[in-house]
């Protein structure tokens, strides 16, 4: 007996096709768009609790210092607000109690960045060998950055005393002389450095640290076997690894050292009206600034000072980035 057999035909869909089809392409491509989307939208919102952060908290009093410099505003009348242009930049630029500031803050930067970031460096160096209680010692070497720059500051203006201070007291006891450091040009930039090298100092040995165990194991085997001693590899495999490490704390360092308030201040007693010593000769920018605007009420001048400490901390920070180009184009 014959049996048909089935023909491709007959299981074929329908004319019309599935009537599933469409829907079901519809919501391919729905799901498509969407996960492109997905896929472009979800880095910006990652990012964008940073941005409305930094836009509220950053940029726009940024922008709105750079506004009230334009303007004569006291701060009994801070509604009152009259257009004066580049006056106040022109007023603090022809001060000069203004270059004064600008002096001891490059000064006291100098006298605090350098010891500090080479005492930071050799504390990095023997933190990075094995040593019993290696936390213990890694927490003592930060300990100082811990405390409050209000405690340090009282602390060492005690030290720094004229009468009965404790390093005079130090220096009568072998024969020197009484010290006035407060009231010293010099005596009394050395006093905040010796504060600010303190208490910044364990935070780069830290990062120094941290910069040395990633340097590779295999530099310092091979140096070794060359016949290289401890002090040639520290300068020949060390110094060389952590070139931008080094210049990031510069950088760090200096930012800082433009920011210098509590110090100076805290040094004068911190009674409202300091002027950074009887002859201006420790009077920071931070402090100027304070001047002007909490002392003096005028905060056109103030925000003035706020935009020219920006204009030096970019200006230096090109000159770091050249040195730092300058640099690993000659180590090439």
């Amino acid at each position: 007996m014959a049996t048909s057999t089935p023909t491709r035909d007959a299981y074929a869909p329908p004319p019309g096709g599935s009537p599933h089809a469409p829907a079901r392409s519809g919501r391919q491509t729905w799901r498509s768009r969407l996960w492109r989307f997905d896929d472009k939208a979800s880095p910006y919102a990652y990012i964008a609790p940073f941005f409305l952060v930094f836009g509220a908290f950053g940029l726009y009093p940024l922008l709105y210092t750079g506004w009230i410099a334009l303007h004569r505003v006291e701060m009994t009348g801070l509604n009152q607000m009259e257009w004066v242009g580049w006056e106040n930049f022109d007023k603090i630029l022809h001060d000069a109690e203004f270059w004064t500031a600008v002096a001891n803050t490059f000064l006291i930067g100098v006298m605090s960045t350098v010891p500090q970031l080479l005492v930071a460096l050799g504390l990095a160096h023997l933190l990075n060998y094995r040593l019993r209680a290696s936390t213990f010692w890694r927490t003592v070497v930060l300990t100082p950055y811990a405390t409050s720059v209000a405690s340090a500051a009282l602390v060492f203006a005690l030290v720094f005393r004229a009468d009965g201070g404790l390093l005079n007291w130090l220096l009568h006891f072998v024969g020197l002389g009484d010290t006035n450091w407060a009231n010293g040009h010099w005596t009394s930039k050395i006093a905040i450095s010796v504060i600010v090298i303190w208490r910044w100092t364990g935070y780069n040995a830290l990062i120094y640290l941290a910069a040395m165990q990633a340097v590779p194991a295999d530099l310092y085997e091979a140096a070794s076997l060359d016949g290289a001693s401890r002090w040639q590899q520290f300068r020949k495999v060390t110094i060389p690894s952590l070139r931008p490490t080094i210049l990031f704390t510069i950088v760090i360092s200096t930012i800082g050292s433009m920011q210098l308030f509590g110090e100076p201040l805290l040094l004068e007693g911190g009674r409202l009206g300091a002027t950074g010593g009887n002859e201006n000769q420790y009077e920071t920018l931070s402090v100027y600034l304070y001047n002007y605007g909490w002392n003096l009420g005028h905060l056109g001048p103030a925000a003035a000072v706020a935009w020219a400490m920006l204009a030096l901390l970019l200006i230096i920070a090109a000159v770091n980035w050249l040195v730092g180009r300058f640099v690993r184009k000659s180590a090439v």
